[in-house]
């Protein structure tokens, strides 16, 4: 344990001085320069000596550690356990530091804030406390890029697996990384001491610190730092690999998270059952849809049952065509010990909404049992990595068999039929189903994000993140490139057309889906020929753009009114 706690240091370290830690970098540079309470009217400006100062710098980055290890760990299970939204604590920490914030700008907030601290017994008790509550807000905000250490660390708080080992962890990845926040607060606090005794700026160094502070509050908030954290090159990168890739890290973390065995060396296959491991538990699920009264379901229950876990999303269309085939399953031999699960587990901010999935599977007419995984908890734990993704489990609780992605489906229930057979010696099945496959079968367009975070196929312009921006198409487009004209605001998941703005993608495929939200028109031509006018309302969802009996190619143009969101085009 020791060896890992020194590697926990250190990813915390390298955490501390990467592109993620911009963020809060203004907080933590004028946070200490100022009590939260300034002088009152008339007095001179108070500078503090060295040591007051640098008490404050390190009862704020103690706050941060303090309250980052609490939130990582202990922020789920508390917010879950009191029925509170997740992003609570988040919210609170950004009210602290903009009230922070605020008390150094205006000196009648600050006087209120300072009163309860004041009560405190003995001057440098009083002068730490202001400092620790600031730091424990903004540990709440304080989001560290996620290396392995830090990934680890989030599952077994997600998962409530809650051990000394993980908790010393925590603690040695949140002190690596404080170490460079305090010597930016302890830098800043002397710079800006230097400032204040010239000429006895402190009035304006104070106000100028509360409006740093309350700016970043609201920026934080607002996620306007994501396009500068991406620009800014991922220069720790290589070095965090270096500690947190090797072979003893990973071991030890697959360890500390129980996903170090089993599924993790079951292969795609298509072939004979195959010996996986246990099926890890349902973990970290949000809801359960269509079970008696909302109850989860665990393999102690199942016992007995052949068990098909089926991974998807609602939006999803490599997951639709799957449907009519697990659904067809479920139907068929549910009588004979067939049980199905499907795990929700998002793609998109809206498919965390429990009523946008519980809607969905209406119209999708899934009526089997739905385990939602806003957390990927059970995502994880499975070693999954695709959508869809199946995972057929025998009455004994083994895992058999795993398939990735469409198509295959009389061997998968070829294999559901041979697994029923052995738990139930002697039985007679029905017939085998008969569902048409509707996996394409020749080279179509890749799956084509919208959104910058997974923006691959764009051409004839630099995308401008988070704002709106003017494009052009260009004079050519290839199949499988797509292009913007018109008015656009790209974000990390989706593209919002302007009225008037257009798209255009070059394509070689059955069907075209894309996923919209919003509500506005969308009128689709193909080769200048208007094919159809789409209405768009409600929750985002999967529309069908083109739809024919065979391999196409050309050139789609949508043509926009209202506000319509664009997430993600699909293939067929």
């Amino acid at each position: 344990m020791p060896l890992l706690l020194v590697i926990g240091f250190v990813a915390g370290l390298i955490a501390g001085i990467s592109p993620c830690i911009l963020p809060v970098l203004p907080v933590v540079l004028v946070a200490p320069t100022a009590p939260a309470a300034p002088p009152p009217s008339g007095e001179a400006e108070d500078v503090a000596p060295p040591s007051v100062r640098r008490r404050r710098s390190v009862a704020i980055v103690a706050g941060l550690v303090v309250s980052f290890s609490a939130v990582t760990l202990l922020g789920s299970l508390v917010l879950s356990a009191l029925g509170l939204p997740q992003d609570l604590l988040r919210d609170a920490g950004l009210v602290v530091l903009g009230l922070f914030g605020l008390g150094l700008a205006v000196p009648f907030v600050g006087h209120l804030i300072e009163r309860p601290f004041a009560r405190a017994r003995g001057p440098r008790l009083s002068g730490r406390l202001p400092g620790f509550v600031l730091g424990l807000g903004l540990g709440a905000v304080f989001v560290p890029c996620a290396g392995p250490v830090l990934a680890a660390v989030s599952v077994v708080g997600a998962t409530h697996h809650i051990g000394f080992t993980a908790v010393l962890l925590t603690l040695a990845f949140a002190v690596g990384a404080a170490v460079p926040l305090l010597a930016v607060a302890l830098a800043g606090e002397e710079l800006v001491a230097r400032v204040r005794v010239l000429r006895n700026r402190g009035s304006a160094v104070r106000i100028a610190g509360g409006a740093v502070m309350m700016v970043m509050a609201l920026v934080i908030g607002l996620n306007l730092t994501d396009g500068l954290q991406r620009d800014v090159p991922g220069y720790t990168s290589a070095l965090q690999r270096s500690v947190e890739g090797t072979h003893f890290a990973t071991t030890h973390l697959q360890a500390l998270t129980g996903n170090g065995g089993g599924l993790a060396s079951c292969t795609n296959d298509t072939g004979p059952l195959q010996q996986c491991g246990r099926a890890p538990a349902f973990t970290g699920i949000t809801a359960w849809l269509h079970t008696s009264a909302g109850r989860p379901l665990n393999w102690s229950a199942l016992r007995g049952k052949v068990v098909l876990v089926d991974f998807w999303t609602y939006s999803c269309i490599n997951c639709q065509r799957t449907l009519p085939h697990v659904e067809a399953w479920y139907h068929r031999y549910k009588a004979d010990g067939l049980v199905v699960v499907g795990v929700h587990t998002p793609e998109f901010a809206f498919e965390h909404v429990v009523s946008n999935v519980v809607d969905a599977s209406r119209q999708l007419g899934v009526d089997y049992p739905v385990a939602v995984d806003d957390s990927y908890g059970t995502w994880d734990a499975y070693h999954n990595q695709y959508w869809p993704a199946e995972y057929l489990v025998d009455a004994t609780g083994e895992v058999r068999h795993v398939h990735f992605a469409e198509g295959e489906y009389p061997q998968t229930e070829s294999l559901i039929r041979s697994l029923l057979g052995s738990a139930h010696p002697g039985i007679v099945l029905p017939p085998a189903t008969d569902v048409a496959d509707l996996t394409p079968q020749s080279e179509i367009n890749p799956e084509t994000y919208l959104g910058y975070e997974r923006l691959q196929y764009i051409v004839g312009a630099n995308v401008v993140p988070d704002r709106p921006a003017a494009y052009t198409f260009p004079s050519d487009i290839a199949p499988g490139e797509f292009s913007l004209a018109g008015s656009w605001t790209v974000g990390a998941e989706k593209a919002t057309a302007a009225p008037g703005a257009r798209l255009e993608l070059g394509f070689q495929a059955d069907d075209i889906y894309l996923v919209l939200g919003g509500s506005g028109t969308v009128t689709v031509a193909v080769d200048g020929t208007t094919r159809q006018t789409i209405a768009v309302s409600g929750i985002p969802r999967l529309y069908t753009l083109l739809s024919g009996p065979k391999l196409q190619t050309g050139v789609l143009t949508l043509t926009f009114s209202g506000a319509v969101d664009a997430y993600d085009f699909t293939f067929g």
